[in-house]
């Protein structure tokens, strides 16, 4: 059986002699028709006589920038040595039945000549079956697009630009060395192993660089690591390193050419963006040297290997670093050492694509021989029918085929993923102006082998991905919490002595005129309010978050109860004192300490009410406050954020602005009272003195605690100390001006509490005069016109007691000599009696009726009396010791019973006219034959 040949196709010159011969020759007669193939002549084979096909010489077009002066026309010189290495190994290894037949095409880098190169090998070269080359990418990406339509595989070995790597554009090219994208994978997996999540990349505003950084970013995405900053820049980088910096970017992937990294590694050490805080990582297929060759800035070299000390470099690995051996049955570097010998013998330098373009003639021969053997599987099925195929369906069944690739070459192991090269990525490390391998990442196992102890950072551990900043709580500290405590806990104890000296003398008559319920509500506030300074103490690194929010509701309705309670109190006993002796009519006028109660509860009911609306609408919660960030102060490569817990609310100004309008508007009402009672001089009765200077003293502790306060916001230990320490002083000035000065008169004088100093004479007698009208006056400071009419009366009713003084020593001396005349005195002279205590009522001209009892001394004081006293001159006698203790024996007992039935102190019928006079207890034990009926005043 023959298979009648084409024109074109010689026959066998040698006789087929068996079927394995026979396969042969058909193969290359079925090669032969559908591709032009011209077999070289048939050669007798070695086993005596059995005639087989000579190898058929395939014809592969070969895409280079040969001229010189063409770009990238080195690497393509140090090509050559390569792929006539690969063709001699392939040979000589004897497997495959064709020769291939490089036919180099020059594209001189130039996208016009590029194609009509195309163009030419097409149209008058032979008939390719594939296109091996492609380095220029510009030419090569034009060329790659119009492939499907001839039906042609390129398979390029240096083309690495990402554009080749969109199928749909263009699906029939493929290539060997991996593409710019492969790199990011690997960093990825690198930035995972030193667990660093947050990145800043700088591009060069090139669409090369600008596919790889898009590319990298969805590979950051999908490994969930934070892009902090993306910086471009075209010629001037040092703005945009500003940027990162700013934008505290410590890890920083760097996507451009040498020229330009020269100037962005100057930006970073005048920046000091360098050292043990951060690392770059930047591509590995700059030239040698690059720094000295591309450095156009203003930094000298020693600045710039500065700066550059520890990069990362990342690029594929142009030769794989095992010791196995190949498809060709060499290892890579006995490849190597192979290559270096024809290089040496050409005279061209050496091109770091040469491996990849070594493993490429490689896939072109397995390529060709698998799609050999499924043709001779379709003629094996075809036998007895006409056996044909069309370009298209070859073309089909080369990219399957390559797709299927799979072997282990010089370069790693060669196996493509959508045409995409799988291969090794290499890491260095810029180390003392050189740079060191430090691990390299497969791409097919998608494992990073790092080697040991090789990768030296600049500290004694990776830099940090970022600025770790450490929030840390201003929080009050604990001895000064202490302190202010323990001075706090001394303010309650004296407080709970003035609590058990008030309750223990309750029915003492200066405790008992002072109001002992209110003293009590006066102490309660004041404990209240110390009890606050323990609160406002407490923040979040005592209690948790949610304990603090409540503590804000609990010390601000403390302080403002305690506030109202102890001042409320105050000022409720000074409107009784300005209610009773401001009364113009002088009626009878009880206040008892249930009305004062009654008012105390008003007041706090109003705060209450302000506090419930504040907490049902605007509660208080915690808020915090962040500040800048302060440099670790261990020197640690952290930050320092500190961090401020505040008590506030939505409208905070408009509720304070209401809590302080309220207690203003109370201080005021106190300040009033206690001026309009200055005059008071009763001192059991009136603290209006002590509530003024209490009034001043809390007023201005408040206006500059609270000025004080707010300035001092973010410095919790001063506004704290503000905070307490002027609780602590109003609270106890406000204790101690109210129980003092009774703890001292109990001590010194404890009948002193009835006694009304402004009606004490002196020698003086004009002085005594003013200050006696003073006090009179006080009662109606609305009548102060009548006052000179008033000082004249008094003046002229001291004169008639001056003459009627010297009637009663008269019958004095009588009632001594004749006791039984004493009914003629009381029928007699019971007006002249009446006349001297007779006084003339300055408020208006109403009387009130009181009674008392003159106590007389025994016969042998009233005979002792000096009778030449009764020459003496009115003025002279008025003033003399036993008339002043004979008119403080009358007017004391009297006042004491017209003002104590106002307060509940005395039964107001101990004060009638009527009452007999025997029925005080205190003169119930006199004779009645030495009492005198005293009334009128």
């Amino acid at each position: 059986h023959t298979v009648p040949p084409r024109a074109d196709c010689p026959p066998p010159v040698k006789p087929i002699r068996n079927a394995q011969a026979l396969k042969g020759w058909l193969c290359s007669v079925l090669l032969c028709r559908q591709h032009g193939f011209i077999p070289e002549e048939m050669q007798m084979g070695d086993d005596g006589g059995v005639g087989v096909p000579a190898p058929v010489q395939v014809p592969i077009m070969v895409l280079m920038p040969m001229n010189e002066s063409a770009l990238m026309s080195s690497i393509s010189q140090g090509i050559d040595p390569a792929v006539q290495l690969a063709i001699q190994h392939i040979r000589e290894s004897r497997l495959y039945s064709f020769s291939l037949i490089p036919k180099i095409y020059d594209t001189e880098c130039d996208n016009a000549k590029g194609l009509r190169a195309f163009f030419d090998a097409i149209c008058f070269g032979p008939k390719h079956l594939m296109i091996f080359g492609g380095v220029c990418p510009s030419v090569t990406s034009i060329i790659a697009e119009s492939l499907e339509g001839w039906n042609l595989v390129q398979l390029s070995f240096a083309a690495t630009t990402p554009v080749l790597a969109d199928k749909k554009k263009y699906p029939n090219f493929f290539r060997t060395v991996p593409s710019d994208n492969a790199v990011n994978p690997a960093v990825v997996k690198f930035l995972n192993f030193y667990n660093w999540s947050r990145v800043g990349t700088l591009t060069q505003d090139v669409q090369r660089f600008s596919e790889v950084r898009n590319d990298l970013t969805n590979e950051l995405e999908k490994a969930d690591i934070q892009i902090a900053d993306t910086e471009s820049f075209s010629n001037d980088p040092c703005v945009n390193v500003k940027k990162l910096k700013d934008n505290d970017v410590r890890i920083i992937i760097g996507q451009f050419d040498e020229n330009l990294a020269s100037k962005v590694f100057c930006c970073a050490y005048n920046l000091n963006m360098f050292g043990s805080k951060y690392q770059w990582i930047i591509p590995g297929w700059y030239q040698g040297n690059w720094w000295e060759q591309a450095n156009s800035t203003n930094c000298t070299t020693k600045k710039l290997l500065t700066a550059m000390e520890g990069y990362i470099s990342v690029d594929f690995e142009p030769l794989s670093a095992k010791q196995v051996k190949g498809i060709s049955g060499r290892t890579p570097q006995e490849y190597e050492k192979e290559y270096n010998m024809q290089r040496m013998q050409k005279g061209v330098e050496s091109s770091k694509f040469h491996g990849f373009a070594y493993d490429g003639i490689w896939v072109i021969a397995k390529t060709l021989t698998r799609v050999m053997e499924r043709l001779r599987e379709k003629e094996r099925h075809n036998m007895y029918h006409n056996f044909t195929v069309d370009d298209k369906e070859v073309g089909k069944m080369v990219l399957d085929v390559m797709n299927e690739t799979n072997f282990f070459g010089v370069t790693g192991q060669v196996m493509f993923r959508n045409g995409e090269r799988m291969g090794t990525i290499k890491f260095t490390q810029f180390q003392e102006g050189q740079e060191v391998k430090v691990g390299e990442y497969n791409a097919i196992e998608d494992v990073l082998d790092l080697i040991n102890n090789t990768i030296r950072f600049q500290g004694v551990e990776p830099p940090k991905d970022r600025t770790f900043v450490r929030l840390q709580r201003r929080h009050i500290n604990v001895p000064l919490y202490s302190i202010l405590s323990t001075i706090t806990i001394l303010g309650m104890l004296m407080a709970g002595a003035f609590l058990f000296f008030n309750i223990k003398n309750r029915n003492h008559r200066l405790i008992k005129m002072s109001s002992p319920y209110m003293n009590n509500l006066i102490i309660l506030g004041g404990m209240l309010s110390y009890a606050s300074i323990f609160l406002f103490g407490l923040d979040g690194s005592f209690v948790s978050d949610k304990e603090f929010e409540t503590l804000c509701t609990v010390r601000t309705w403390i302080l403002i109860v305690g506030y109202t309670t102890a001042f409320g109190a105050m000022f409720a006993k000074t409107w009784r004192v300005h209610a009773i002796f401001k009364n113009v009519k002088m009626k009878k006028k009880i206040i008892k300490d249930q009305k004062l109660l009654i008012i105390v509860g008003g007041m706090l009911l109003i705060d209450l009410c302000i506090l419930i609306c504040w907490q049902i609408v605007d509660p208080l919660k915690r808020t915090v406050e962040e500040y800048s960030l302060e440099a670790d102060p261990q020197g640690r490569d952290i930050a320092i954020r500190p961090f401020l817990e505040h008590c506030e609310n939505t409208h905070m100004t408009i509720w304070l602005g209401i809590v302080y309008a309220y207690k203003g508007l109370l201080m005021l009402f106190g300040c009033f009272l206690a001026w309009e009672t200055r005059n008071v001089s009763i001192p059991a009765l009136n603290d209006s003195k002590y509530i003024g200077m209490s009034v001043y003293n809390v007023g201005i502790m408040c206006i500059i605690g609270a000025a004080v306060s707010f300035l001092t916001r973010d410095q919790p230990n001063v506004q704290f100390c503000i905070v307490a320490l002027v609780i602590i002083f109003c609270s106890t000035i406000t204790l101690c001006l109210v129980f003092v000065p009774k703890l001292i008169t109990m001590r010194t004088n404890p009948d002193a509490a009835t006694q009304n100093r402004r009606l004490k004479f002196t020698q003086n007698q004009k002085k005594e005069d003013s200050k006696t009208s003073t006090s009179v006056t006080s009662v109606n400071q609305a009548n102060t016109s009548r006052l000179d009419g008033l000082q004249t009366d008094n003046h002229r009713l001291r004169m008639r007691i001056t003459e009627l003084d010297k009637e009663l020593e008269e019958v004095t001396m009588q009632l001594q000599d004749t006791p039984e005349k004493t009914p003629y005195i009381k029928q007699n002279h019971f007006q002249d009696l009446n006349n001297i205590l007779s006084i003339r009522n300055f408020t208006d001209g109403d009387k009130s009726m009181l009674k008392n009892h003159l106590e007389q001394k025994p016969q042998a004081q009233w005979g002792s009396v000096d009778p030449s006293r009764i020459n003496r001159g009115p003025l002279e006698d008025i003033n003399s010791p036993e008339h002043i203790q004979r008119r403080l024996s009358l007017q004391l007992p009297i006042l004491h019973h017209a003002y104590l039935p106002s307060i509940g102190g005395v039964d107001a019928s101990c004060a009638s006219p009527s009452g007999s006079p025997g029925s005080s207890p205190r003169h119930r034990h006199m004779p009645p034959s030495y009492r005198v009926m005293v009334s009128g005043l």
